[in-house]
């Protein structure tokens, strides 16, 4: 069997890479296959999300997806996400990383930048000290952006949620979530070194490939010259 790649072992310290993006744009999909191809290569990861990823997180990502943090206000809701996040990376992410094992997350500081901030016009200082107090010096070793255009995402988003209602984010209208893409974008080009932006309108396994190059073009993971059985 051919063998494509191999991991660093140097690492002390497990990856963090981060699934960023609009609704709609495929960070589910692409984080599973992700990890999958990573279980294959012998890595360890576990795959997390937020709001959400811990118990407390959990509880605090119902009531925000409900809708009860937008009749609170603007920055009331962030609090929320804020406090949803601390506990996240306390009891889920810090560890793991501690661990050596990798944290694939779909959404991290970066979707409240954007969603709160944004799109929700929050104070960007008021969010740089809640980033502080919650995540400190914790950073993605990687932010893969999935870009769609916003008609093709909310149409995939659509047909995913099928005859449920939208919940909180994607009940807003298309003005809103033009703002987030925006959001995205704006992201990418201000912190090139950090993230990488994914055309995510192609097929699940294109994408899934552009991600694993991205990992490569990083040295996340490195690529070995193919090889024959003798």
């Amino acid at each position: 069997m051919t063998a494509e790649t191999d991991i660093p072992s140097t690492a002390t310290r497990g990856r963090f890479i981060t699934f960023e993006g609009g609704e709609g744009s495929g960070k589910s999909t692409q984080i599973r296959l992700l990890a999958e191809r990573l279980d294959v290569e012998g890595v360890r990861a576990i795959v997390t999300r937020e709001p959400g990823g811990s118990p407390g997180a959990e509880i605090i990502r119902h009531v925000l997806l409900s809708g009860v943090g937008k009749m609170l206000g603007a920055e009331a809701e962030t609090l929320l996400f804020i406090a949803a996040r601390d506990d996240h990376v306390r009891n889920v992410i810090e560890p793991a990383l501690a661990q050596n094992i990798w944290v694939l997350c779909d959404r991290f500081a970066d979707s409240t930048r954007v969603y709160q901030g944004h799109a929700g016009k929050v104070d960007l200082q008021l969010l740089d000290a809640m980033e502080r107090v919650t995540i400190g010096a914790l950073k993605p070793d990687l932010t893969l952006l999935l870009d769609v255009p916003v008609d093709i995402g909310m149409q995939r988003a659509s047909g995913r949620r099928g005859a449920d209602t939208p919940d909180r984010f994607e009940a807003e209208n298309v003005d809103y979530h033009r703002k987030l893409r925006d959001g995205y974008l704006a992201i990418a080009r201000r912190e090139p070194e950090r993230c990488i932006l994914i055309d995510a309108t192609k097929t699940p396994d294109n994408v899934a490939n552009d991600i694993w190059a991205a990992l490569v073009q990083r040295g996340l993971v490195v690529r070995q010259p193919e090889t024959q059985r003798s």
